[in-house]
């Protein structure tokens, strides 16, 4: 049997009963009785809640009727940060087109949607805060009275910049804006609830990525212990970040199961997420660099604003985002001079929620086109530059300027292999002649490096309501053989069914046709925090490969007495077991403990062959794998389109458990960070006016829009975790924006033209044209 443990291309599991149309969704699920809930959303930005007025006939709840409904309140213990009130069915204000107003209940979702047209909600509209700049105004509306001010939090870093970095003969200054997103996973956020009178429970069924957390959020705001609630997470269509949060549809809902003893749902239209889903991504940078005359960068100096919407999620709170900004901007470059303020703004747009790359797409924007930027100021090749700036292999282990440790990896390695990649000498020579069509052609590399599994200190430190701690597994061999695995991590698209059964069939050997993954039900898997922020194969992995090690040590004790052999004889081989010549299979282990016991040992370990162990990485503060990317791009400088011509990835995440797996995880992050870069925008009118409400309006893009990537895989094991593992999950989402920019930049360069937006539409491109004209003419 070849082997399908760590490094084999397995098929993933789960793909067989998706591609046959058998998964099982929030909106698969029928039970009788099942009633269907729509809400009546703000239509304005900021108004105050004078009265709704509830029809003569449908069934209407306002937020008065929720009684012991608490609102979510997520705090941290930062030092300055401000605790806003996020009620799930407003109170006292609406604070974004798309907060809930009002709830109607009826046979059909249809149904519930006419009732909502019959509310009338009496609204006394307020200025409403459009943008960071605004909202830092000093007569500026404010969300949160009680603040004074609409800042969620300010914090600040320094750890100094000298004269000598102060008069470098370099210095470059610019600023940068990415535009707010919205995460589109295929499936949108789907919340069934009814009561179980048999288990005395609120059961809730929801697309989430965090079921445990949600179970501990519904019972606090529902003001019932927590093991009253069951949440369930069947198969989940997508989450990047948007269904890690508590959500106040889950909370109505649960209400209403708890209240009423039935079932109730509601399904997330693709209109409601564009307009009051979780938002992300909106960033703006002012950056001052200074460098040496060859461009090596010996100082930064840094101020983020970002516009983090009007509420606080939870648990992450409105923070985390300009947190991980101010943290991760150095990325993998080797400097000490470092300053750096980060504002979180609130606004009157929907919350901000973390997504795929948590605020590392934007810092990647901003540094990898800072370091262009010098290197054209020095008057050399941006690849060399960056090749001179990044953090040496010979440095490793290596702590950055804000104290991020860098455990492995060869960032210069991954810049020159993808430097011979996309052939960076054969595209110089193909500048030095106009192209035929008129168009220009320009490359661009970004390289960065992605936190993942970062755990309890990190969490802690940023004063979070919960930490993750040891992520737990179970495993228990069944009567015939099998090997059933149950942890508490989610999988949302990323394999986890296929990769968990990897790393035990890397232990145990067994095929992985006989290993079983349950996941995602709070009744009967250990508790986990969820997947996100990459943690789910090194935290989830390690935990299986942990305990499997310690059912290892059960099987064989029991297979030694029955092959009369000595323990440390026994291993395991191609799904059987051996030792001195004899041989067994599984079936026979658990033949003996759970129908022959009589045939077991002495002094047999009574813990049977169910094992539930824990696992956290030797250190704490997470892993980070890195990637270089790379791109040729064609600009027409008369309309401002965009074709990428190529795109190139060298990506490391340590030791590959499944390379197939990786290299989709990776491909789905480019195509969702090519939006990042061309595409993908929700833009607001001066009255906080969504209008970008439709797939017409939100362009996302498709098969036509998307190159074929070329992809390298290097091999640098962490020290730091079991197998040597690294997670990959946002990588491939980080770098297309300052990747495709920089290839723009370098396009337009003999036009003196820079782009410093993304989206980098045909209009911003052409602006940037235009600006640079003016600027030559004057």
């Amino acid at each position: 049997m070849a082997s399908e443990g760590i490094g084999a291309r397995v098929r993933r599991k789960e793909d067989e009963r998706h591609l046959h149309g058998r998964g099982r969704f929030v909106g698969d699920i029928a039970m009788p009785g099942l009633q269907e809930v729509s809400f009546l959303r703000s239509p304005v930005a900021h108004a105050r809640i004078r009265g709704i007025a509830k029809p003569a006939q449908g069934d209407v709840l306002v937020a008065a009727d929720f009684t012991g409904m608490l609102p979510i309140v997520t705090r941290s213990a930062i030092p300055g940060y401000k605790v806003s009130d996020y009620p799930s069915v407003a109170t006292d204000k609406a604070r974004f087109v798309g907060d809930i107003l009002a709830v109607a209940v009826a046979r059909t979702r249809a149904e519930a949607e006419d009732v909502c047209e019959t509310i009338v909600p009496n609204l006394e509209e307020l200025p409403p805060i459009v943008d960071v700049y605004r909202g830092r105004a000093k007569d500026a509306a404010l969300l949160h009275e009680q603040w004074g001010d609409n800042l969620f939090l300010q914090t600040s870093f320094d750890s100094g910049l000298s004269d000598e970095v102060l008069n470098a003969p370099i210095k470059v200054t610019r600023e940068y804006k990415t535009a707010r997103q919205c995460m589109h996973p295929m499936e949108g956020k789907g919340v069934l609830a009814y009561w179980d009178f048999q288990a005395d429970q609120l059961v809730i069924v929801t697309s989430t990525q965090v079921p445990h957390l949600i179970r501990t959020g519904v019972a606090e705001c529902l003001q019932i212990d927590q093991e009253r609630v069951r949440i369930v997470t069947p198969d989940v269509g997508g989450g990047f970040g948007y269904k890690c949060l508590l959500q106040p549809e889950e909370i109505i809902l649960g209400w209403l199961a708890l209240n009423r003893k039935a079932a109730f749902r509601w399904i997330e239209d693709r209109r409601e997420h564009l307009t009051a889903g979780a938002n992300a991504r909106e960033h703006h940078y002012k950056m001052t660099a200074y460098a040496d005359a060859r461009g090596r960068l010996l100082g930064l100096d840094a101020e983020v604003m970002v516009d983090t919407g009007a509420y606080s999620v939870w648990p992450f709170t409105a923070c985390l985002e300009a947190a991980q900004a101010g943290g991760n901007l150095p990325g993998p470059y080797d400097f000490r001079g470092y300053r750096c303020s980060t504002y979180s703004v609130a606004t009157n747009k929907p919350p901000f929620a973390p997504y795929r790359g948590v605020a590392r797409p934007g810092v990647c924007f901003a540094m990898e086109l800072t370091i262009d930027a010098i290197a054209r100021a020095a008057g050399r090749e941006p690849a060399d530059v960056r090749a001179e700036n990044l953090v040496p292999a010979s440095a490793m282990p290596y702590t950055n300027v804000t104290n991020k440790h860098y455990d492995s990896g060869d960032y210069v390695a991954s810049l020159r292999t993808a430097q011979q990649m996309i052939a960076l000498d054969k595209i110089r020579a193909r500048q030095k002649t106009p192209e035929p069509d008129g168009t220009l052609i320009g490359v661009g590399f970004a390289t960065y490096t992605e936190q993942s599994a970062h755990g309890t200190k990190v969490f802690a430190a940023w004063g979070l309501p919960l930490v993750p701690g040891y992520e737990q597994a179970t495993l228990k061999l069944t009567p015939d053989g099998g090997l059933e695995v149950r942890a508490g991590i989610v999988t949302i698209g990323q394999g986890l069914e296929t990769t968990l059964a990897q790393v035990a069939s890397e232990i145990l050997t067994i095929p992985v046709s006989r290993i079983k993954v349950k996941l995602g039900d709070t009744a009967t898997t250990p508790y986990s925090t969820g997947a996100y922020a990459s943690r789910g194969i090194v935290m989830a992995g390690g935990a299986v490969s942990r305990t499997a090690e310690k059912l290892a040590e059960r099987i064989k004790s029991i297979a030694a007495h029955l092959m009369q052999k000595r323990p440390e004889e026994v291993t395991f081989k191609d799904g059987r077991i051996e030792a001195g010549g004899a041989s067994l299979d599984f079936a026979d282990i658990g033949r003996a403990w759970y129908l022959r016991p009589e045939t077991l040992p002495e002094g047999v370990d009574t813990g049977g062959l169910e094992v539930t162990d824990g696992y956290k990485p030797m250190v704490d503060g997470g892993v980070f794998s890195y990637a270089t990317h790379a791109a040729v791009v064609a600009v027409d400088p008369r309309t401002g389109i965009v074709k990428i011509l190529d795109y190139v990835v060298v990506e490391d995440c340590g030791r590959v458990v499944n390379p197939m797996i990786v290299e989709g995880q990776t491909f789905g992050g480019v195509a969702q960070g090519i939006g990042t870069a061309l595409f993908e925008e929700s833009t607001y009118d001066e009255q906080g006016q969504p209008l970008a409400s439709t797939l017409m309006d939100y362009l996302l893009p498709g098969p036509t829009e998307l190159p074929s990537i070329r992809m390298a895989h290097t091999e640098t094991p962490s020290p730091y975790t079991r197998h040597g593992i690294k997670g990959v999950g946002e990588g491939g989402a980080i770098a297309p924006g300052a990747t495709v920019v920089n290839a723009i930049n370098d396009a337009l360069r003999g036009l003196g033209a820079e782009v410093c937006e993304i989206p980098a539409t045909p209009r911003r491109v052409l602006e940037a044209i235009t600006a640079a004209q003016k600027q030559a003419a004057a």
